[in-house]
């Protein structure tokens, strides 16, 4: 199995199925470098502790320990896999965001570090306003925001809408997961389209939303693991990458309480474009909040004038 990534002599003489946890931890690393993968060593040792549902002070501690057959066959799949570019995260099945473990796959984006930002802004914004507030989150996936801000207001409730049910299906196992289900109705839904029906219902305190905003001529030198495997819907909506942004600016309105939330996420060379986006008769424009990289990332709106209400 290694020979598709080592040379005759890179190859371990120990006998098939014998291998210790550092040796095996040495060829996998060479074989992710040679193939071309930046964080060889680390990814090697994520995979070989999610094989051996340990940690990594276990593989140090248990370094000269023999694998067994079945978990070293195990690890070198799951390597290869690595070696075509699938991300870590869709071999593992997870991914930790905001100190929570949700289950990811290839039907949803993998949650960044940078979204995280976006959480904290509206958990910043939700203490304005009344007790058990109401939040709706567009382009859910995962439903990694609206857990994890009912995960810290626990009077709170949400809406999580998406166009995939195959997203929608991993975000209701992350609901489950972290026992936020029964506050969080999912829904089916193209933006808004899905509450039109009872929108007169529910008007929302916060509306977030990391949308698909990569311009479409930016997509080609995304990274191999982006491009190649995570899913092109959630990641661009073509053209210019903003469409979807102008229409959460232009239908939010008729979704929020007086005075409500808007809260984008957007790309790192969006942020003077979203700004012109911006209705200032009808939006506060609170602030572009950068990242811990400095990169201007998420857009705070707050609402002035909402349209009359049929």
């Amino acid at each position: 199995m290694w020979g598709v990534l080592y040379s005759t002599t890179e190859m371990s003489e120990q006998p098939h199925g014998s291998m210790k946890i550092a040796e095996a931890l040495t060829e996998a690393s060479a074989a992710l470098r040679a193939a071309g993968i930046r964080e060889a060593r680390l990814d090697a040792r994520a995979l070989l502790s999610h094989t051996l549902a340990r940690d990594h002070a276990f593989l140090v501690a248990h370094s000269e320990d023999e694998l067994e057959p079945h978990a070293l066959a195990l690890f070198r799949e799951r390597i290869l896999r690595r070696a075509t570019g699938e991300p870590v995260q869709y071999i593992t099945g997870r991914q930790e965001f905001y100190g929570l473990d949700f289950e990811v796959t290839p039907a949803v984006l993998i949650p960044r570090p940078e979204t995280e930002l976006l959480v904290e802004v509206a958990l910043k914004l939700l203490r304005e306003t009344e007790a058990a507030p109401l939040v709706c989150d567009v382009g859910t996936g995962s439903g990694c925001i609206p857990v994890a801000l009912l995960h810290e207001r626990r009077d709170a409730r949400a809406f999580g809408l998406d166009i995939s049910p195959a997203a929608l299906a991993v975000a209701a196992r992350n609901a489950a997961r972290h026992a936020v289900a029964e506050r969080l109705t999912l829904l089916v839904s193209d933006c808004f389209d899905a509450l039109d029906a009872s929108a007169r219902a529910h008007t929302f305190n916060v509306i977030t939303s990391n949308p698909p905003y990569i311009n479409e001529n930016d997509f080609a030198h995304l990274q191999r693991e982006v491009r190649e495997h995570e899913p092109r819907l959630a990641l661009t909506p073509g053209g210019d990458g903003l469409s979807v942004i102008r229409r959460l600016c232009a239908e939010a309105p008729r979704f929020l309480k007086p005075g409500g939330h808007l809260i984008l996420e957007i790309g790192y060379d969006q942020h003077e474009a979203v700004a012109s986006i911006v209705d200032r008769n009808v939006w506060t424009l609170l602030d572009i909040h950068r990242d811990l990289q400095a990169i201007p990332r998420i857009v705070s709106l707050r609402l002035l004038r909402a349209p009359a209400r049929e």
